[in-house]
């Protein structure tokens, strides 16, 4: 029996230090230096005149451009600096959250912080709501000196902290924070005016000149015009969201300015929303109070309904916000910040609104981290960590519950103690063992982990729970491997997004995940209505290429792939499952209008790196990448992925949402092909082995073709077909050769290659090759076809691990008993050999991988030590009246852990073979064939 230790890990920054508070405020502006300020000195206690070392004391200076503080003296440069940080936002008045304060105790501190903010004093900081004072000082008329509280709600962090302690509700309603302002402003009736409408705030006494003088900008710069770039978001769903520029003059507050446009008198009725996206960005909605919400306005009234608004709900700001807003919104980029007391703006355009959007769905987290809106797609599985490209499974989790305002998620890990496995148990994601560890000795205990992962609302009711069965070796592979299988499902729902509460419950059980509908509906209603609008270009053709893709068996190419060009040279490398590709491609939106095509480019990668396998890219485009080799380019012709990535990956988003409603679109990718790094099986094989396994397994086949003199051959499992083409450079008596797959990528390069290479031996007449038959079949090893019933010579040469064991002992009986050939040759890696060959292939940096890499391979469902691999073998040829012997390639049988590769060799004790008439089947299908003389085509298969 095992044993299961558990712990829990909940997906939650750490509270950021004071340094890098002042980092976030302040930026290169802020310089620290320190100073030792005490060196070795003479220790005169003993009498004996003997200097001793004391160790270095420090104090840090931190400069500010407004002030500098000094620190404490310390032990450490970095605590000096911690200190100094500490003094800076003490005196800036960010206070640290303050644990277990009391709804009374934060009313009497919001009280007092509205007087400091007020003061003289504050009015020269560099706090961002002092800017924003100094700017109401410049308007006219009866607003000249009125503050918007939604400005004080908006900027002021403490405040808002105070807010929500108040009342934990204020953390999702700016009225209701605007609210508590008011209240605590009504008991400094003494020092500060309150507007009419009650959404200003302005000091009793003014400001003396000696203190508002000093701060004014000179006339030059106070009619200065600055154009800043914003999106109006309609509240109507049926208007496009629209780009805008805004003059904001240093003599005009600048929310004025947003307010006018949103047809306000002024900025006392605007409202303004969280940051969105990034935390640091200053790029917010701003939107208008409506004339039916009424704010309570009594001092003694404490409700939580702050009005009700009459005008038509925005379902696209809301969205984007996490908050309920009415009416049109305009979404931009200025304001005040720590590190300036200047305006600073930045442009909002159409492509940061579908970003944005991007940014709040799995995918296009993904794809944001990549900078591939396009090109790349959330993998379907994790392999590695040093092969996943872009942000990790779990940190894009974290990042979609905080766009989405839910609770951080959290990884309960369980780790699950187990006696070593001697005969062939198998264990999902890498939990099986044999009797030995890497370096071969006992393992005794051997620890894996499983990792239970949920999803909790902001008011922590459970929505998604997710239990993989797999086990794993390293936590951090359960961790990662769970978050992404909650990804996984995330990114189905939003592809289908009308799914009903049973569909929604049960499209997630293949992936061990518990959906709690009621409650996950609610925390989504608002992305049905928000998504649905971009289904209508591209007919959601992501999912629907991806459903494509494996419907067209094994990655078979489709009409709405289009090769322009493919180049002709061959340079022999080419990808397969496993590697990692590195690409250069350029995507264009092509729109053919009267017959004319107009191109625009959407996005380009000079160096685009992705594994193949994993479904991190669109899947027409590894389909292709699949079929080329270094140095080949080719072009696709693919429909149109969701409006969102199209225009959040160009630059010129208002030219591309023109063409799109020009005429007929699709996309264009030209892609060529830069580099090929082999899975980590063949790495590790290279970097020990001269020549490469690879080449030692075709030279023990081809031993066996000439002492046997065999005439025809069939290779089980060819893949792209090396055997076979390796083959063909050696002397041999075959005339037969065939392969069979299940990969129809593999069998088209495949027939290519060996095609190639059997007409140039016919054109130059080569002697040394006898070869008047060739033939590649499309099927499964499993199954029985008569037509390559008792060949000469049958290879399975590293096949039978990516199967599963019990296939593959399926596999053993039916080549042995149906296709009887004479000679059966298999190999596969033999497991206690792969601490050498792990020692040798990973560098100083993949420290990590030595404790992950347990198969050569991920793709390996199984590997066998020597005895469980002789066992197989024995038991096999012992039923089916075979002879076996076993040897190898790469290292020594006598020498431990034995042979690299390990081979068997079945030799058939009777030489006659009966086909019976009701034993004729033709499970395969021909997808290419080769007659001598006889040039036939490859076949439309392939």
């Amino acid at each position: 029996m095992g044993t299961q230790n558990s712990s829990v890990i909940v997906s939650k920054k750490p509270p950021p230090t004071p340094k890098s508070i002042i980092n976030q405020r302040f930026g290169a502006k802020a310089t620290y230096k320190v100073e030792e300020v005490q060196d070795c000195s003479q220790n005169g206690s003993a009498g004996l005149g003997i200097l001793q070392k004391v160790p270095s004391l420090y104090s840090c200076t931190l400069e500010l451009p407004e002030f500098s503080v000094l620190s404490d003296i310390c032990k450490r440069k970095k605590d000096a600096e911690q200190s100094a940080a500490e003094k800076a936002i003490e005196k800036l008045g960010i206070h640290p959250k303050e644990d277990n304060i009391t709804p009374e105790k934060a009313w009497d501190q919001l009280v007092s912080w509205l007087s400091v903010l007020f003061s003289n004093e504050f009015l020269s900081s560099v706090h961002p709501v002092s800017c924003h004072l100094r700017a109401a000082l410049h308007r006219k008329g009866d607003f000249h000196g009125f503050l918007p509280v939604s400005a004080i709600a908006a900027y002021d962090a403490k405040v808002c902290s105070l807010c929500k302690c108040i009342q934990p509700e204020a953390a999702s309603s700016l009225l209701l924070a605007i609210e508590q302002i008011i209240r605590a402003a009504e008991k400094l009736s003494d020092s500060l005016i309150l507007c009419e409408d009650h959404l200003s705030l302005k000091r009793l006494n003014a400001y003396s000149p000696e203190i508002v003088l000093p701060l004014s900008k000179s006339e030059a710069s106070m009619v200065e015009s600055i154009p800043v770039q914003v999106i109006r978001v309609p509240s109507s769903v049926k208007k496009d969201v629209e780009p805008l520029t805004l003059n904001v003059s240093f003599n005009d507050y600048y929310l004025d300015v947003i307010a006018h446009e949103l047809g306000l008198r002024d900025a006392s009725k605007l409202l303004i929303s969280r940051p969105i996206g990034r935390a640091s960005s200053d790029t917010r909605l701003y939107y208008s109070v409506s004339n039916a919400i009424t704010l309570c306005q009594s001092s003694e009234s404490h409700s939580n309904q702050t009005g009700v608004c009459e005008n038509e709900f925005n379902v696209r700001a809301s969205y984007l916000s996490g908050q309920e807003i009415c009416g049109d919104v305009i979404l931009a980029s200025l304001g005040y910040t720590w590190r300036s007391i200047d305006l600073c703006h930045e442009a909002v355009s159409l492509r940061t609104y579908y970003r944005l959007l991007a940014k709040k769905i799995p995918r296009g987290i993904y794809k944001l981290s990549r900078e591939a809106l396009v090109a790349a797609e959330l993998p379907t599985m994790f392999t590695t960590r040093s092969n996943w490209k872009g942000s990790f499974p779990k940190e894009i989790l974290s990042v979609f519950c905080r766009q989405h305002r839910l609770s951080e998620p959290v990884f309960l890990c369980n780790s699950l103690e187990s006696q070593p496995v001697l005969q062939g148990s198998t264990g999902l994601g890498g939990a099986k063992r044999n009797g030995s560890d890497l370096d071969g000795a006992s393992t005794g205990q051997i620890v894996s982990y499983k990792c239970v992962l949920k999803i909790l609302s902001k008011h922590h009711d459970l929505i998604i729970q997710c239990s993989p069965k797999e086990s794993f070796k390293k936590e951090a592979d359960a961790i990662e491997t769970s978050a992404l299988k909650v990804l996984s499902w995330l990114t189905l729902f939003f592809d289908t997004l009308d799914m009903s509460a049973e569909a929604v419950t049960s499209a997630s059980k293949d992936l061990d995940i518990l959906i709690y509908p009621e409650q996950f509906l609610k925390e989504f209603r608002i992305c049905l209505s928000t998504h649905h609008q971009f289904q209508s270009i591209g007919a959601t053709s992501h999912s629907f290429l991806a459903c494509e893709y494996m419907h067209q068996q094994n990655n078979k190419l489709g009409d709405n792939v289009c090769f322009s060009k493919i180049d002709d040279q061959d340079s022999g490398v080419t990808p397969s499952t496993g590697c990692i590709v590195c690409l250069s491609y350029n995507i264009a939106l092509v729109v053919v209008v009267e017959g004319k095509s107009i191109k625009e480019l959407i996005e380009s990668s000079k160096e685009f790196d992705f594994e193949v396998g994993c479904g991190a890219v669109f899947p027409l485009l590894e389909a292709v990448v699949l079929q080329m080799s270094i140095g080949q380019s080719a072009s696709i012709k693919m429909e149109l992925p969701p409006e969102e990535y199209i225009l959040g990956a160009a630059v010129n988003s208002a030219t591309i949402v023109t063409l799109l409603s020009t005429g007929s679109c699709f996309l264009e990718c030209h892609i060529t092909l830069l580099q090929v790094t082999v899975p980590l099986e063949d790495r590790m094989e290279q970097a020990l082995f001269k020549p490469p396994l690879s080449k030692q397994r075709v030279e023990y086949a081809l031993q066996h073709i000439r002492q046997s003199c065999a005439t025809s051959l069939v290779d089980f499992g060819c893949g792209s077909g090396s055997l076979l083409d390796s083959l063909l450079d050696y002397t041999s008596s075959l005339e037969r050769i065939v392969g069979v797959d299940l990969s129809r990528k593999g069998l088209a390069r495949a027939a290519k290659v060996i095609h190639q290479k059997l007409s140039a031996n016919i054109d130059t007449k080569l002697s040394s090759n006898k070869v008047k038959y060739a033939a590649l079949f499309y099927g499964s090893i499993t199954n029985f076809d008569s037509r390559l019933c008792g060949f000469d010579i049958a290879t399975c040469l590293e096949v039978i691990e990516h199967m599963e064991e019990d296939e593959a002992c399926i596999f053993g009986d039916v080549v042995l008993d149906s296709f009887r050939p004479s000679i059966l040759i298999v190999s596969t890696p033999n497991y206690e050999y792969n601490p050498i060959l792990q020692r040798s292939a990973l560098r100083s940096e993949d420290e990590e991988d030595r404790e992950t890499c347990k198969f050569r391979n991920h793709d390996h469902k199984f590997e066998w030590t020597r005895e469980q691999f002789c066992h197989w073998a024995t038991d096999l040829a012992k039923r089916h009246k075979y002879g076996v012997e076993f040897s190898g390639v790469g290292g020594e049988a006598d020498k431990e852990p034995g042979f690299a590769s390990q081979i068997a060799v079945f030799t058939k004790k009777d030489d006659t073979t009966i086909l019976k008439t009701e034993d004729v089947a033709e499970d395969y299908e021909v997808v290419w064939e080769w007659n001598g003389l006889d040039d036939t085509n490859l076949g439309s298969a392939v």
